[in-house]
């Protein structure tokens, strides 16, 4: 076997057993979350709205954008058996709007939050492991992204974006997701770094010479996948009100796509008149953001107690 066969076997067992532990860590997270209450009623409000984002176009009763004459004729009609949400002031079907919404608010939220773990995880390990004048300036740069609120920045980015860029507006909205919440997500994940790494194994392979990728993905962040479990899922409810937010400001996902944000901003003009075309997406909102915090609530012991840090690791 060549050199270079062997690099490659190495780097895919290596990628293997990886995947296999975060799947395993994934199993014990939701085993943990069924044990509790909250965590039970968490994941099944979670699930409800996930099986809607996925199966949502081939289970809504009528088109979620299409309009025309013979729907104005609806406008803003009460719930009915045929629209058991009402119409909007288009005469369009608000069901089928919140279940086709419920798809671009999910995947936005879910990829921008695992966008923004993504990058607090290299950041938080790499500058906790390293220390020294690394950790310090690492550090100082994401003090000084927490100093702008989330909104703000992402107004910030999202109109430098959209006008020198014009990068896609689901997109952008994931990149800002990201970079907004990358500071906390890398000083929650170096606080874990830094207890994991004094520990015995990890300078065991520091003193067989093991280089920094191998140290970074191989001993410290199996270790605190726990704490990046917990953090994802409360990052997640901040990024669905994220987007919800930039949706009623008009700066996220753009007509005739259904966008829940921007379902209760149009609705505000008929709240006197017809609540439901506001109150339909803000309680689908609402719900799908508790369901989340409550699933985080479920596994929150994960990172205390069920899945505490080794003290050592069999090799």
């Amino acid at each position: 076997m060549s050199s270079l066969q062997f690099v490659r076997n190495t780097s895919s067992s290596a990628i293997a057993s990886l995947a296999l532990r975060g799947t395993s860590k994934l199993l014990a997270f939701l085993r943990i979350a069924s044990k509790t209450a909250s965590g039970r009623i968490g994941l099944f409000i979670v699930l409800i709205h996930f099986l809607l984002a996925v199966f949502g176009p081939f289970i809504t009763p009528h088109s979620p954008t299409e309009f025309g004459a013979e729907n104005l004729q609806h406008r803003l009609e009460g719930p009915t058996l045929s629209h058991p949400f009402g119409t909007d002031h288009f005469g369009r079907d608000i069901l089928s709007r919140v279940i086709a919404g419920a798809r671009s608010i999910i995947w936005i939220s879910v990829i921008g939050t695992a966008l923004g773990i993504f990058l607090g995880t290299v950041v938080g390990i790499t500058s906790g492991y390293l220390g020294g004048w690394a950790d310090q300036i690492s550090m100082r740069i994401m003090d000084w992204l927490l100093s702008f609120p989330s909104l703000l920045l992402a107004l910030l980015l999202i109109t430098i974006g959209a006008e020198r860029f014009q990068i896609d507006e689901s997109w952008l909205i994931i990149l800002v997701i990201g970079i907004a919440f990358m500071p906390n997500n890398s000083r929650v994940i170096r606080s874990a770094s830094l207890t994991v790494k004094p520990l015995e194994f990890v300078q065991n392979a520091r003193l067989r010479g093991e280089p920094l990728y191998y140290i970074v993905f191989r001993e410290i962040l199996p270790n605190v996948l726990p704490v990046i479990g917990v953090e994802a899922t409360l990052r997640l409810s901040f990024a669905l009100l994220l987007t919800a937010s930039l949706g009623f400001l008009g700066l996220g996902v753009q007509p005739p796509t259904p966008d829940w944000g921007l379902m209760v901003s149009d609705g505000r003009e008929f709240l006197s008149m017809a609540p439901w075309v506001a109150l339909s997406p803000a309680l689908a909102m609402g719900s799908l953001v508790i369901g989340v915090n409550l699933l985080a609530d479920g596994i929150r012991p994960v990172s205390y107690t069920h899945l505490t840090l080794p003290t050592n690791r069999e090799v």
